[in-house]
């Protein structure tokens, strides 16, 4: 008798296991990325972060990973005309907290612009970035009429429904 209740005990923890994983399936991908500025070569003078930042695409919800001395360097937002001219007074935000890792949130989209005080900036250390929104995603190719599909919709919905059909299955085999 009490191997049957341990049992059954058991099965509503699986129905809810089979459940949990029914929703994640039908959660969407999060698409946000850090990015490690200057890849190895990390947040230091003499490296050309115009070059680094070219070809890559920052979008809303991305964050900036700065890595360097904290003895020496600093991050810092500023405006355009501060970033060109290699102005440190006035900051928009000073990101520097200390322990030289230091993460920037890409929450808004727009332009953005680095530096490093102390002279660091006129050795290159300077990031100017335009954050935008995330593309929609590309769209499916048409399905043939009357071709039975995997990857429609309708099958995307009947799996959970067919995983909680076999939870509910097996807590009735088991609960006798």
């Amino acid at each position: 008798m009490e191997r049957v209740k341990k049992k059954m005990l058991g099965s509503p923890a699986m129905v809810l296991l089979f459940l949990g994983f029914a929703v994640l399936l039908m959660v969407p991908e999060v698409s946000a990325k850090r990015w490690l500025v200057g890849d190895g070569k990390f947040w230091n003078p003499n490296v050309n972060y115009t070059v680094w930042a070219r070809d890559k695409h920052f979008y809303i919800d991305d964050w900036l990973f700065f890595v360097y001395d904290r003895n020496q360097m600093n991050v810092l937002e500023v405006n355009k005309t501060n970033y060109e001219n290699c102005i440190a007074e006035h900051p928009i935000h000073n990101w520097t907290t200390g322990a030289g890792r230091d993460v920037v949130p890409l929450n808004v989209t727009r332009h953005y612009y680095f530096i490093s005080g102390n002279g660091f900036c006129y050795g290159g250390m300077k990031l100017a970035v335009r954050v935008e929104k995330l593309p929609p995603p590309p769209k499916a190719a048409p399905e043939k009429a009357g071709a039975p599909s995997l990857s429609s919709r309708g099958a995307i919905l009947l799996m959970p429904v067919v995983l909680a059909i076999g939870a509910a299955w097996d807590a009735f085999i088991y609960s006798r």
